[in-house]
């Protein structure tokens, strides 16, 4: 009995050895995902017509939109990072087109989510090719996405919505990266004066004690002063949004490494704090951190809960793979500012193990499968009913280029 014990404990530490030493590394990952993004991305460019990107995909029927929808710009992006990554002509030939689509937006009504519509698609067409001709709808659609700006308020107007004085959500972040790079090639320091002045009020009024954040602040124009603060797309105004707090790490991470100030380099650093130890196992992010279910859940009758959310105890918490995505993004490059090792190894082994769960069978999508898109189980927007356990645009988008930063961090 003993002997056949020693047998099962020498056989089975064998195996786990063994498993070790097979794994897959890093760089093996990315062939095999940018194998895949090749043939899923050049079937997803086959069925889109001249004027439409791709959206999402949910019970068996593609979801495309025109180029004013807010994700209009990830599609070219993702072509972008897989022609980066590979080399491929083809794929840079499907990269510029779909670009293209974008051409006549800034001539059209427009919001803040021009950064990212724009800076993913033009933006990285100009770094990776350094075609001039990208420079005049660069130019055009920073001076629109500035002129957004109350300095009364100290932020960047988001939403054209009559039900808010004055919005500004988390989200809109993400789009200071595009005013600091244009800042740079077009020599204009006002707008570096915009995109810190709303990072800086953005800290002061959006982030509670423990550094998650608020989806929207809502503000009064004339004064500056917030009206209320509420939590759109999450559980509950009081609750953790995943894919919110993901964008403020993403958002305090960039603007560090563009400006060098500090308390950019600590907000990002007390925001990953908040969000790491409430992760899964596998990294992925539920939904929001509060949701009923989750480790951490408010109560039902939390204030402000989604109105159509119908959780029964026993049923399954939502995963977020666009919030993992582009977390993973973010903290491959926290990892490479962090002054602190032990951080900066945290948040390199926190960003791995998320790229290689997406990276895995239970979310990257078989080819030919999932609407050509990359990513299954992703959550856009639970309270009003929409984008529910869907692929989605950005969340490929945040993946391909978590992939291409992680790459590159080894190199250095």
């Amino acid at each position: 009995m003993k002997y056949r014990f020693l047998k099962t404990v020498i056989v089975t530490l064998a195996a786990m050895a063994c498993l070790c030493s097979c794994k897959e590394t890093m760089k093996g990952l990315a062939r095999r995902v940018m194998k895949t993004a090749v043939v899923q991305l050049e079937a997803m460019d086959a069925r889109l017509d001249a004027n439409t990107l791709p959206r999402s995909y949910q019970d068996g029927e593609c979801i495309n939109a025109d180029m004013r929808w807010w994700t209009s710009g990830f599609f070219p992006g993702s072509l972008w990072y897989v022609y980066e990554a590979t080399g491929n002509q083809d794929i840079k030939a499907l990269a510029e087109k779909n670009t293209q689509k974008l051409a006549t937006l800034c001539s059209t009504p427009t919001d803040h989510d021009l950064g990212f519509q724009m800076n993913c698609s033009y933006g990285n067409a100009y770094r990776l090719t350094g075609d001039p001709s990208y420079l005049p709808i660069l130019e055009e659609s920073a001076n629109k996405l500035a002129a957004r700006f109350n300095p009364v308020v100290g932020c960047i107007k988001s939403w054209n919505d009559s039900r808010y004085h004055y919005s500004v959500i988390i989200d809109n972040m993400m789009n200071l990266e595009h005013l600091l790079n244009c800042a740079e090639l077009f020599g204009r320091d006002s707008y570096i004066t915009v995109a810190c002045t709303h990072a800086n009020t953005t800290i002061k009024n959006h982030f509670r004690p423990d550094y998650s954040t608020y989806h929207l602040v809502d503000y009064i124009p004339e004064t500056g002063e917030v009206d209320h603060k509420q939590t759109v797309q999450g559980f509950a105004h009081e609750s953790a949004w995943s894919r919110g707090n993901a964008w403020g790490l993403y958002g305090y991470t960039m603007m560090y490494e563009r400006t060098r100030i500090e308390k950019y380099l600590d907000q990002a650093q007390k925001i990953a704090a908040f969000m790491i130890p409430l992760l899964p196992e596998d990294g992925i992010p539920y939904w929001d951190f509060n949701a009923p279910g989750t480790p951490n859940a408010l109560p039902m009758d939390a204030p402000g809960h989604p109105r159509r959310y119908n959780w029964k105890e026993g049923d399954p918490v939502l995963r977020d793979a666009s919030a993992g995505a582009i977390m993973a993004s973010a903290l491959v490059t926290l990892s490479s500012l962090a002054k602190d090792a032990d951080l900066a190894k945290q948040y390199k082994q926190t960003a791995e193990l998320q790229i290689r769960t997406l990276a895995s069978e239970e979310y990257l999508a078989p080819e030919g499968e999932n609407g050509n898109f990359l990513l299954m189980h992703s959550v856009g927007n639970i309270p009003g009913n929409s984008e529910i356990d869907v692929p989605l645009t950005y969340a490929d988008y945040y993946f391909l280029e978590a992939i291409v930063k992680y790459g590159k961090l080894n190199k250095r």
